[in-house]
């Protein structure tokens, strides 16, 4: 199809998903967002096909479209949000955090856009507790589970050895498909916003407005400051992205940096079972052992993990203690059983 043809597509089936969100939607200010933002996708869809007289008036959803439209008949849209965000439909900030009160500061410029929203490096220094948690924990377990079969502490080091490889390649290839995925998500989502900004700049400062109205602001204050925000191109597209899209350009972050992020925190979790093999300690004392620096290592990551949580940091060490401790005699139950099945 033709651009024109395909902009008036996308902004019809944006228009039918809106209706079907603000459907789904049982708060009356979102719900009421969703349905300008509807009647706004229909006026711009009228505009694309003044622009070419040829585009016909039937609409048909594709079979992408019908299906988002059955899971939000039966799933609220808040959950469906990063699916909402796939269909590139905007106003999704709103399910970011509550309604702001009429007397919310309203951004002055788009350094405060989605400042609230923030998550900064607390969500990198989380998923490195995460990552050397699942290392020590999965590992631990592959060590215990193939002691408990009868082998000799050699194997058992080049065991751990493996497994360590084995997962921390897995996790590093993982997050750096996830993130490159989230990278060209974010550029396909900018390089559209990009087009319609300067095709109807008025309709994208309309209901940017609209986004703030349904948060509780006054609807012309709220034209007002989207009108300031949108002026500035430099940062026009990272206001829409935070607040239509609900995207955060701050939280992409590099594939590379993020895989070898991710193999380091769970290579570094996985060498802790391995220690005592390292030390020179043999036999039954080197399993006891490592079962012993890995209740402890795990108590610790539970402490550090309880300040992401909320929960108590005594709590959250010996919770943590016991998950990882219960995976550890879950694998030496079996290594045992396997043994005597091979034996």
């Amino acid at each position: 199809m033709p651009a024109p043809a395909q902009s008036w597509y996308h902004e019809k089936e944006s228009a039918w998903l809106y209706g079907a969100v603000a459907a789904a939607e049982t708060d009356p200010a979102r719900r009421e967002l969703f349905l300008k933002l509807a009647a706004a996708a229909e006026e711009q869809a009228a505009c694309w096909r003044r622009t070419d007289p040829s585009i016909g008036d039937r609409f048909s959803p594709k079979l992408r479209a019908r299906v988002v439209r059955l899971l939000l008949q039966r799933i609220p849209p808040r959950k469906l949000r990063p699916v909402l965000a796939a269909m590139k439909l905007r106003g999704l900030s709103v399910y970011s955090g509550p309604r702001l009160p009429s007397s919310h500061p309203l951004p002055a410029s788009a350094s405060e856009v989605g400042r609230r929203h923030g998550t900064g490096a607390g969500n990198n220094l989380r998923a490195a507790v995460f990552g050397a948690s699942d290392g020590l924990v999965s590992n631990a377990a592959l060590v215990m589970g193939v002691a408990a079969a009868g082998v000799e502490s050699t194997a058992l080091l080049i065991t751990g050895l493996a497994g360590l490889l084995a997962g921390a390649l897995s996790m590093a290839a993982g997050e750096y498909v996830s993130v490159r995925s989230q990278r060209e998500f974010y550029e396909y989502q900018i390089a559209l916003e990009r087009e319609e900004l300067a095709t109807y700049p008025d309709a994208e400062v309309e209901e940017l407005a609209l986004i703030y109205n349904a948060r509780g602001l006054n609807l012309e204050e709220a034209r007002r400051v989207s009108r300031t925000l949108l002026s500035n191109p430099e940062h026009a597209l990272e206001v829409l992205a935070r607040e239509e899209l609900g995207l955060n350009p701050d939280d992409l972050g590099s594939p590379v940096g993020a895989a070898l992020s991710s193999f380091g925190s769970f290579a570094v979790g996985a060498t802790v079972p391995l220690i005592p093999f390292f030390s020179g300690v043999t036999g039954s004392h080197a399993i006891y052992v490592a079962a012993g620096i890995t209740l402890c290592v795990l108590f610790g990551l539970g402490v550090a993990l309880s300040l992401f949580t909320g929960h108590g940091a005594f709590r959250g060490g010996l919770r943590q203690m016991v998950i990882g401790g219960g995976a550890g005699l879950a694998a030496w139950g079996i290594g045992k059983l396997l043994g005597a099945a091979v034996a």
